[in-house]
């Protein structure tokens, strides 16, 4: 994946473990259920996006070849 997807799916998990948070809260066990489990895949996409994050900082970045008038 790239940064920008993984983010996009970072955003996704989180509003998802919200909603089924508010849910659990209430008392719905399948959705304490759900937010179990998608903090367990939640946390792979962090490590995902740490590793994508770094390598995105290693990458050098490109210089502009600024043309000179004569």
């Amino acid at each position: 994946m790239a940064l920008k997807e993984t983010i996009t799916t970072m955003r996704q998990h989180l509003n998802d473990l919200s909603q089924n948070l508010e849910k659990a809260t209430g008392g719905n066990r399948a959705a304490a259920q759900r937010v179990r489990t998608g903090t367990i895949q939640f946390s792979k996409i962090a490590k995902l996006f740490r590793k994508e994050s770094v390598d995105a900082e290693k990458k050098p970045k490109k210089k502009r070849k600024i043309r000179q008038l004569m």
